[in-house]
């Protein structure tokens, strides 16, 4: 039960890297993210759902939060205070060739220039971060850096000599052109092959640091095909993946400790958004026994943890437009069965209905 005063919270999660058919491609989930906001007060999501490449949309009611951080909150470690403005400090890995470099510059000045976003000067890495790719078994997307202490001495510097209070990193992603796994992708269908890798950098950063993180690759453009995808169509749009990760870290909320009026805890979030067959992360398990959760059946995934599997209590809907209307129908303080075209009778707890024959005056 929600105390009518008290605002509504939501947590939608779609998981990086396991092929969700809604939220698995570029930015695909953001007009999921944009309509659930419109039935809640606040709205907690992570950049997988948020970002797009070159597009964005500003979602006032909505908190951008990276996936480990997400998980520390959902679990009760950490709080959230949303602020005004981050001063967003950018790393660049030293693997970047001179002319990537400078379209990731000129993408970060044009963020300054034309939204008006507070960064600091930039750090490169002192060595090339060296990321690899690898792919499970399961067909979700993995990856490693073989450098994260250079990841971390730039953050360091661009948080002690910059003042950067939330970090954006753009590494060098091997370019697969003309693999199985990245043609799929731009086809709209398998697995987005660097989301694995992506998560790895701004889990290390954040888990380290405390602060708001998250990464764009940096990647040569692709040849042209005309037959794209529109799910994965953001990123054919030019040369970086910047500007969505510097729009999200611009107001993305700090993490902290104190319990205060202006912090938001797991305690205050009611409802959980999450795809039926991956239910098995931290914060759906976490999050799940103190938060209804809702469950989506067509937004598919590469993973087999539904509720039922893990023993978790959900309502399971198909589509996320049943979502959104069982969390204005609560809000409405309207019972879901009365949405149905049946409504069973009540029934007795303690003893058998009486008959007919009982009821009747003699």
């Amino acid at each position: 039960m929600t105390p009518i005063s008290m605002p509504y919270t939501a947590m939608l999660i779609v998981p990086t890297g396991v092929g969700a058919a809604i939220g698995g491609y570029a930015g695909d989930a953001l007009p999921v993210a944009r309509a659930i906001a419109q039935v809640v007060d606040c709205l907690i999501t992570h950049p997988n759902v948020l970002n797009g490449a070159q597009l964005y949309w500003p979602i006032a009611n909505a908190l951008y939060v990276e996936g480990y951080g997400l998980d520390q909150v959902a679990l009760g470690r950490w709080g959230l205070r949303p602020v005004q403005q981050n001063r967003i400090g950018l790393v660049l890995d030293a693997g970047i060739e001179p002319d990537l470099r400078w379209r990731q510059l000129q993408a970060a000045d044009a963020a300054r220039a034309t939204l008006g976003l507070s960064l600091t000067d930039y750090v490169v890495t002192d060595a090339p971060l060296g990321v690899s790719l690898q792919t499970a078994d399961s067909g979700a997307t993995w990856g490693t850096i073989q450098r994260p202490d250079s990841l971390l001495r730039a953050v360091e510097a661009a948080i002690h000599r910059g003042g950067a209070e939330a970090i954006a990193v753009v590494a060098r992603f091997p370019d697969d052109v003309g693999s199985e796994a990245l043609t799929q992708y731009r086809q709209g269908q398998g697995v987005d092959p660097l989301a694995g890798a992506e998560a790895v950098i701004s889990h290390l950063v954040v888990k380290t640091f405390r602060l708001p993180c998250a990464h764009a690759p940096a990647l040569q453009p692709l040849p042209l095909d005309p037959s794209i995808s529109p799910r994965s169509a953001a990123e054919e749009l030019g040369y970086t993946f910047l500007p969505c990760v510097l729009a999200g870290l611009s107001r993305a909320p700090q993490f902290t400790d104190r319990v205060d009026a202006h912090s938001i805890w797991a305690n205050q979030i009611q409802t959980l958004i999450a795809p039926d067959s991956a239910c098995g992360g931290a914060a759906v398990l976490g999050l799940s026994q103190t938060a209804r959760l809702i469950t989506v059946g067509d937004n598919s995934t590469m993973m087999q943890a539904s509720p039922d599997t893990l023993g978790l209590s959900a309502l399971r809907v198909t589509s996320y437009l049943e979502a959104i209307g069982a969390i204005a129908a609560e809000r409405a303080g309207v019972h879901l069965d009365a949405l149905t075209p049946t409504l069973l009778p009540l029934r007795p707890l303690l003893s058998p209905p009486l008959s007919t024959s009982e009821l009747s005056c003699e």
